[in-house]
């Protein structure tokens, strides 16, 4: 495999199968108070392939009319986002090297028939914090490339795997291009869940 850009780590089976499992049930109870909705492309209102919410005093959301940002509240529920839970503020403080804690945790559901476009996560204020990417359920073909999209390389991320988008590579545009069905028995109905920590204000 060519080398990944400076910065971006890859870190395969982080996650046992019991800390897989103890972060499932600890994801299901926040989706019970802050429930997955579709999100839309700003400008089209395209539905994204993906279902998503958030936990952390910030979440992202876009919408058709103010399009990406991070706000404090549930779009549909009205209601503040529930707290990132300490076992994903253990993994922050093990692997990010930053000396601040995440302030939004960007919960994306993918059917086994979803991805997602090549993007840059850039709607923080904090670029020098990293964005820590944690993988559970279902493999996915995780498609990284530099700050421009000319040059990418795609490699197969598994449940409990992790990613770090830090240093030169906290801009590079990253993106799924497909999930594997019935690659893990960690989501009784298949699927995968993608967990991203992320520092949003210095």
């Amino acid at each position: 495999m060519p080398a990944l850009l400076s910065g971006v780590r890859h870190l395969p089976e982080y996650l046992d199968r019991t800390r897989q499992e103890a972060l499932v049930g600890i994801i299901r109870n926040i989706v019970a108070e802050a429930p997955l909705y579709v999100p839309v492309m700003p400008g089209t209102g395209k539905p994204m392939s993906v279902r998503m919410t958030n936990c952390g005093s910030l979440g992202w959301v876009t919408d058709k009319e103010r399009g990406y940002r991070y706000q404090p509240l549930h779009p549909a529920t009205g209601k503040s986002w529930p707290a990132i839970p300490q076992e994903l503020l253990d993994t922050w403080n093990d692997v990010s090297g930053y000396n601040k804690p995440p302030e939004a945790c960007l919960i994306n559901f993918y059917s086994d028939e979803a991805r997602m476009g090549l993007h840059q996560d850039r709607d923080e204020n904090d670029l020098k914090a990293p964005v820590v990417s944690i993988s559970l359920g279902n493999a996915c073909l995780f498609r990284v490339g530099g700050v421009n999209r000319n040059k990418t390389m795609s490699f197969k991320l598994s449940s409990g795997d992790l990613v770090i988008l830090g240093g030169e590579g906290r801009l590079c545009f990253h993106g799924v291009d497909r999930i594997y069905p019935a690659t893990s028995t960690l989501l009784k109905n298949g699927g995968r869940i993608n967990l991203t920590l992320r520092r949003v204000n210095p």
